[in-house]
């Protein structure tokens, strides 16, 4: 893959903040994305890190998960705990063999992640398809998609970005609020896992355990009861479906049975098994 950094800047130049304590891996992070277009600061601790993104909030986070004082998913955690933080864009930096570190990334709430080592070229495209997406809401305003989108006792607003569920705006990461809008706009539709990466993350390849951690982590702030949901359901052997609330009654293709997406006891996500709702025997692209 030719690493030539991009030229041409970008329409809307953002403010990335990129924690890394590796200097060189810093630097040629922030070199690629200042070339990109972008505005770039840097931390090489966690504290200072964390320190910069409360009072700057930055556009985009870039951060390495191995870092001093403060590691990089306790800086994710603290982020997502705040309001300001909870739809801060991530991308994780992580080492090819710390799988159990990524999937609990993408749990936490990060939107992507590049592997280690990595193509520079990579994560600047990585980044600004996660930059797109978090600037759809504004977009939004100047296309005729419909204002609000209510489903039972879920309220979500592509423009304003926001969802809200009984009253109660839910604090959802870039991902999770477009996955949410996805699944709203296509009720009672089977997606493959491979078709919602493709749709609502934008790529074409990846890992097709971010998805199924993503759902999961959408069903624990929508659903009454995660462990057996009622709105977005597993069709096994096929994907996944939003059912909109009706009596309450539960699907009866997951009653029953266990949902590889509900918690990580036998999850694909976590422990590398088959999944049942993508019927994927080769495991994750």
């Amino acid at each position: 893959m030719n690493d030539s950094p991009a030229s041409a800047a970008p329409p809307d130049p953002a403010r990335i903040l990129v924690i890394d304590d590796d200097l060189t891996v810093g630097e040629v992070v922030a070199g690629y994305l200042t070339r990109a277009g972008h505005h770039v600061d840097r931390a090489v601790d966690g504290n200072r890190g964390l320190d910069l993104a409360r009072a700057h909030r930055p556009d985009l986070l870039v951060l390495d998960l191995m870092l001093p004082g403060i590691d990089g998913l306790e800086i994710l955690r603290r982020l997502r705990a705040t309001e300001d933080g909870a739809d801060l864009p991530v991308v994780m930096l992580t080492a090819r063999g710390d799988e159990a570190d990524r999937i609990l990334g993408l749990e936490l709430g990060a939107d992507d992640y590049v592997t280690k080592p990595f193509s520079p070229r990579e994560l600047v495209l990585r980044v600004q398809s996660v930059l797109r997406r978090s600037r759809a809401g504004a977009g939004a305003a100047t296309t005729p998609a419909p204002v609000r989108l209510v489903s039972g006792d879920i309220t979500l607003d592509p423009r304003a970005r926001r969802a809200d569920r009984k009253g109660r705006e839910l604090l959802l990461t870039l991902r999770e609020f477009d996955l949410l809008a996805f699944l709203l706009r296509n009720p009672r539709t089977v997606f493959a896992r491979q078709e919602l990466m493709q749709r609502v993350w934008g790529w074409d390849f990846g890992d097709l355990s971010t998805v199924t951690v993503h759902v999961r982590r959408l069903r624990e702030k929508i659903e009454d009861d995660p462990a057996a949901p009622t709105l977005i359901t597993t069709v096994w052997g096929v994907g996944y479906r939003y059912d909109p609330a009706t009596d309450g009654r539960r699907d009866p293709m997951t009653d029953g049975r266990h949902d590889p997406a509900t918690d990580g006891r036998h999850d694909p996500a976590t422990d590398g098994r088959h999944d049942p709702a993508t019927d994927e025997k080769d495991g994750p692209a």
